[in-house]
């Protein structure tokens, strides 16, 4: 999926504008860098943890319970 289509899907979800959405899409991409690039780990949830270093690095979660 791409950013616009994502996007467009989370303000059909959110019942909010797209504009209003790819605001909140480019809030979280910007904390997630910043926490990268800081050194510190950013977790996803129901994703996983990307872990900074020389190339960043995404733990998955594991689905099984």
């Amino acid at each position: 999926m791409k950013k616009p289509e994502l996007i467009s899907k989370v303000a059909r979800e959110q019942g909010i504008e797209t504009s209003m959405a790819a605001d909140r899409m480019d809030r979280v991409v910007n904390q997630i860098l910043r926490a990268l690039k800081s050194g510190r780990a950013a977790h996803l949830p129901g994703l996983g943890t990307i872990r900074p270093g020389k190339r960043w690095v995404l733990d998955r979660e594991s689905n099984e319970r």
